[in-house]
């Protein structure tokens, strides 16, 4: 029972934070934005589906671990002090609004990608949670190749943000 409550909340959260991020999207691109590297977005989209569709079919009825749920949850904490920061700029693709400077507030202080250190960690910590070390293993080897494709693309894009608004 423990496992359907997380998983549902799990479920819920990435719905509300597409809804999120589709509105902000918008938002972006009628201020004049524009999108970045669009072809591995899919990519992105196909990993963090497969990774929760099969944590509904192999982890609702197995072990759950407390200690990996405290650490789950303390990168929800993360999560939430990313959103709050990025505000409405924070998406799921990649916006660039010219004349806007980077944000450089909250966890952008100490790290410049603070929300896939998050995913990192969910995409590993979720599956221990429900007793899954193999499926944590193979989706942080998947999602390590789709985020090397993903930072490279943002960084070529955030390099000419600094650089325009003399960062």
């Amino acid at each position: 029972m423990q496992a359907v409550v997380l998983l549902a909340f799990v479920t819920a959260e990435r719905l509300g934070e597409l809804w999120l991020a589709r509105r902000n999207t918008r938002a972006l691109l009628a201020r004049g934005g524009h999108e970045v590297a669009p072809g591995h977005y899919p990519l992105i989209v196909a990993l963090h589906t497969v990774w929760l569709a099969g944590l509904w079919v192999y982890g609702r009825s197995g072990a759950f671990d407390q200690g990996w749920l405290a650490i789950f949850l303390g990168l929800q904490v993360l999560r939430i002090w990313v959103l709050v920061t990025m505000g409405r700029r924070w998406t799921t693709r990649i916006i660039v609004l010219p004349g806007e400077k980077l944000v450089t507030a909250g966890p952008y202080r100490f790290t410049t990608h603070p929300n896939y250190l998050v995913v990192v960690g969910e995409i590993a910590v979720l599956p221990l949670c429900l007793g899954l070390p193999w499926y944590a293993l193979v989706f942080s080897a998947a999602n390590a190749v789709v985020l090397s494709i993903r930072i490279r693309a943002e960084n070529a894009s955030l390099q000419g943000i600094g650089d325009a608004a003399g960062a």
